[in-house]
């Protein structure tokens, strides 16, 4: 039996060979969310010292993904293989560096066994086929946009917009379950729904309620949903937003006229929609017939 033929006949196989890809992913994952902000800002400080005309510097060493291979923040150690697998290394190593001994933060394996969760749940919801697939570098791409966002209030346009792009082909293709149609308008009616808030809150205040990634970043669960589901996004991550936000100023943790970024609620609640939106949708529906 090939593993194609185990994954598709065994639900159980399928969860956990996407259990184990989800925690190499979230390992990955981890490295997306720490470097690529740097390299936009590396980036964006090329590109001003190009208008300004500035004198050129000596070419940096290269930063992308890839290079150079991860170290401790703290003693420079070079992470070697054995050390960076999933959960397992910082379990062994008991979040510490092997090297120098100061402490590994435990955001890096908790974000690894999101990834693997996001992954299991999505298969034992999905089962086998090319829409678990997309949903899976769906997911994936949503994790690593919520926390970009939480560190840096920046959503990149390197990842919203694939997702875009993705959630719109994978409707184009029929491998999702929103028609083109609907995911066209959602992606739209996403973008217009946030950018009007915005400019009327701007308008009433003269203050920038929220940023542009959280417009295209709507536009697209727009497209992996539809429209339909849209008012369910915005209400999840309303209420989400709304208690988080009033927890972090009550405690202190966050000040009233400090900025709280929206991406990590609109991520979340997109998840929920794309695993169990319709359920919900169902379920209240059901509700409201009594």
């Amino acid at each position: 039996m090939t593993l194609t033929q185990l994954l598709q006949s065994s639900p159980a196989a399928l969860a956990g060979f996407v259990f184990i890809l989800g925690l190499l992913v979230g390992s990955f994952l981890n490295v997306v969310i720490y470097r690529l902000p740097k390299m936009m800002e590396r980036a964006w400080q090329a590109e001003a010292r190009s208008l300004l005309e500035l004198p050129e510097q000596p070419e940096p060493a290269p930063f992308n993904l890839v290079l150079p291979r991860s170290a401790c923040p703290h003693c420079g150690h070079q992470i070697r293989w054995y050390e960076n697998i999933p959960l397992v290394s910082w379990l062994v190593l008991r979040g510490k560096c092997s090297q120098c001994g100061k402490g590994i933060s435990v955001r890096y394996p908790l974000v690894e066994l999101a990834a693997g969760l996001l992954g299991l749940m999505a298969a034992l919801h999905f089962g086998y086929g090319a829409w678990l697939v997309a949903v899976l570098l769906a997911s994936w791409v949503l994790l690593a946009l919520a926390m970009i966002d939480f560190d840096t209030t920046l959503l990149p346009d390197s990842l919203t917009y694939p997702l875009l792009w993705g959630g719109l082909l994978a409707a184009w293709a029929g491998i999702s379950p929103v028609s083109l149609h609907d995911a066209v308008i959602g992606a739209a009616a996403g973008y217009l729904a946030l950018w009007s808030v915005y400019w009327a809150f701007k308008l009433l205040t003269g203050k920038e309620g929220m940023g542009y990634g959280d417009f295209k970043l709507l536009a697209a669960l727009g497209a992996w949903l539809g429209w339909q589901m849209l008012p369910l996004v915005i209400l999840l991550s309303s209420v989400v937003g709304a208690v988080v936000g009033g927890l972090l100023m009550a405690t202190g943790l966050v000040k009233r006229d400090q900025g709280i970024p929206f991406g990590p609620y609109l991520a979340g609640a997109g998840l929920i929609a794309l695993l169990w939106g319709q359920a919900i949708v169902d379920g209240y529906l059901g509700m409201m017939q009594f």
